[in-house]
């Protein structure tokens, strides 16, 4: 847990900051959630029975799938107080006991949990901004046909200015979130005062009946219902960040009260005048308020864009750390701060996405079709997941089946009512989640391979070292550290250096960087120094996934592992390799090869991801078949 959550003074500053980050998206649903329920897939009729049982259901999703499963069972899963679905991938890799295969199997899910957030990146952004445009129809229609295109440029402005950070951005997101909450409240009480009877449907009973009088119409009303908590995989991964005590006291004191309450006052003004199912959401504001609204209405999903764009940074990194992904730049937009991240290619990438589908689908209403899938089928692998990692640390069995009984047959009910969606829009998440799976793939896959070749040929350490004083080799002065994949054994890059100089520096250090499936390191376990030989080192720098990368920062720490080296003038050789690979008949053998081959060439530079002065780097190529 983080230093904020354990101080009880800074208890309130991070409960606003988590507001701010946290509950954006969840937040912004009431502007299209309880609307579809009736005009999306179902087409369900405007009944004070369908109302009641809708507002039922909305009511007890938000308690059990919020409330119970995420905050009181899943974040108790935690990777040293980091969450989201790679944190829970990497506790099921080390701190989990169980069979080679399940386990295997469990990862699998997980990445490929991981991979479908990737298309909920991408629509978050549209079908937040186009929701709240849709608002300036109310006022007159002429704002009809400017609804798309001033769309696209909001979203265009909130990806261009992710390159500077949004430290200074981030700071009024909290106050802002805290005066939209309240205004929901505030209209929902405005229309529950208009029909104080449609509060009985906080009663279980209306969701049941709806269910069991009207099961295939109740079915698809849930694949929509279901917006209602697609924020709950930001609530976990957000974890690590605020603390699980801030995120529960907003949810508990604002949060699920505020949404509760626009949900009821939403049914009541829809029960007083059915034609209001169009747009209940803007019509519970007076008319004087209307414009404010939207404006608010459009600083809160911006907000919530933001929100889900910055977990895919953060996403990205942690699989690029965890090596599921090629290296791709990433810049620091804040200084040391490590959350404070901008990642040029995944940007611009959810940047065409996101415009692509609002051009595509045009509407909030339609966009819900494809808005679902991804976080439902998400639900029910980090269910899986968590009860499989509680169950091997000891948690009650009894506890555990009770509470599968009650998420299980929950997760794969709405993961069941999205796949009705899947050709009504649905099928983009999963055709990206699919993409990036298979890119995830392929990539360790083939690095897999690369490193067993590479060590195929390695040289043990102890026996280089020992033929070194007898060899005509020069030593020159200065310092060299070589940068090696391998935990043992002597690098191809020294050995190419070897080859072709006839001489080694006066100090020589191997320098091998593990990241760890867990998201810090022990400050004691971070430096491992070995030593070979005279004036010869093997030094281990180890890193938690979500940790940054800076070997030059952590080499001046050395000195306290008993390396008093001087490495502010050393020289870094890097290998570069060339792949080639084996003849093949297989044609998917063939263009896995060709995409790994394209990804190996276009990875990022190694300079920028360990943080090395390009300057004082050599690269040395070498080809390599596998």
């Amino acid at each position: 847990m983080t230093a904020e959550a354990k101080s009880p003074e800074k208890l309130l500053p991070t409960t606003l900051a988590a507001l701010g980050i946290v509950f954006g998206d969840i937040g912004t649903s009431p502007l299209y959630a309880f609307r579809e329920s009736f005009l999306g897939l179902a087409r369900l009729d405007v009944t004070q029975a369908h109302i009641f049982g809708v507002l039922s259901m909305i009511t007890w999703s938000l308690i059990i799938v919020i409330s119970i499963k995420y905050l009181l069972v899943v974040m108790r899963a935690d990777n040293e107080g980091e969450g989201g679905i790679i944190a829970l991938v990497s506790l099921l890799q080390t701190k989990v006991s169980g069979t080679s295969r399940t386990r295997h199997i469990l990862v699998v899910a997980g990445l490929f949990g991981a991979a479908l957030l990737y298309g909920d990146g991408a629509i978050t952004p549209a079908i937040s901004v186009l929701s709240a445009l849709e608002g300036l129809e109310l006022v007159t229609s002429a704002f009809t046909p400017f609804v798309v295109p001033m769309t696209i440029g909001i979203l265009i402005g909130l990806f261009s200015i992710q390159r500077y950070g949004t430290a200074k951005i981030g700071r009024i997101f909290g106050p802002i979130l805290i005066v939209w909450f309240l205004v929901l409240a505030l209209l929902g009480l405005r229309g529950i005062w208009l029909e104080p009877g449609v509060l009985v449907a906080l009663s279980p009973t209306w969701a049941a009946h709806f269910l069991f009088a009207e099961p295939g119409t109740a079915f698809l009303v849930m694949g929509t219902v279901f917006l209602v908590v697609t924020g709950g995989e930001t609530l976990y991964a957000d974890m690590g960040h605020f603390g699980v005590k801030p995120i529960k006291l907003a949810w508990f004191a604002l949060v699920l009260p505020a949404l509760l309450l626009n949900y009821f006052g939403q049914g009541a003004l829809v029960l007083s005048d059915n034609q209001e199912i169009v747009q209940p959401f803007f019509h519970l504001a007076p008319e004087w308020a209307l414009i404010p609204l939207i404006m608010l209405a459009t600083i809160a999903t911006v907000i919530a864009s933001q929100a889900v764009i910055s977990g895919v940074f953060s996403l990205t990194r942690q699989a690029m750390q965890l090596g599921q992904l090629p290296r791709m730049a990433v810049v620091q937009t804040d200084g040391e701060e490590f959350g404070q991240i901008y990642i040029p290619f995944v940007n611009w990438m959810l940047l065409f996405a996101t415009i692509g589908l609002v051009l595509l689908f045009r509407s909030s209403g339609n966009l819900a079709s494809a808005y679902g899938l991804a976080i439902a089928m998400d639900m029910v692998i980090t269910t899986f997941l968590t009860l499989f990692v509680l169950g091997r640390w000891g948690w009650n069995k009894a506890l555990l089946v009770g509470l599968a009984i009650i998420f299980i047959p929950l997760d794969f009910a709405y993961f069941g009512a999205n796949i009705l969606k899947f050709f009504d829009g649905g099928w983009f998440p999963a055709i990206v989640a699919v993409l990036i799976f298979t890119l995830m793939t392929i990539w360790t896959q083939g690095r897999k391979k690369l490193r067993e070749q590479v060590k195929h040929g390695e040289m043990e350490a102890s026996q280089f070292v020992k033929r070194l004083p007898s060899s005509s080799i020069i030593r020159a002065p200065g310092t060299a550290i070589f940068m090696t994949s391998l935990s043992k054994g002597v690098p191809t890059s020294l050995l190419h250096h070897i080859k072709h100089n006839r001489s080694l520096h006066e100090h020589v250090v191997l320098l091998h960087v593990e990241i760890r499936p867990t998201a810090k390191i022990a400050r004691k376990d971070q430096i491992i120094v070995e030593t070979l030989g005279p004036n010869f080192y093997r030094v281990t720098f180890n890193y938690g996934f979500n940790e940054r990368v800076n070997v030059p920062q952590r080499l001046k720490r050395c000195k306290v592992k008993g390396l008093d080296i001087d490495f502010d003038k050393a020289s870094y050789f890097l290998g570069r390799e060339t792949i080639t690979f084996k003849r093949s008949g297989n044609l998917i053998r063939a263009i896995s090869n060709s995409i790994f081959s394209f990804l190996n060439r276009n990875a990022g530079r190694a300079t920028l991801f360990y943080g090395i002065p390009p300057n004082r780097v050599v690269e040395l190529g070498s080809q390599v078949e596998i």
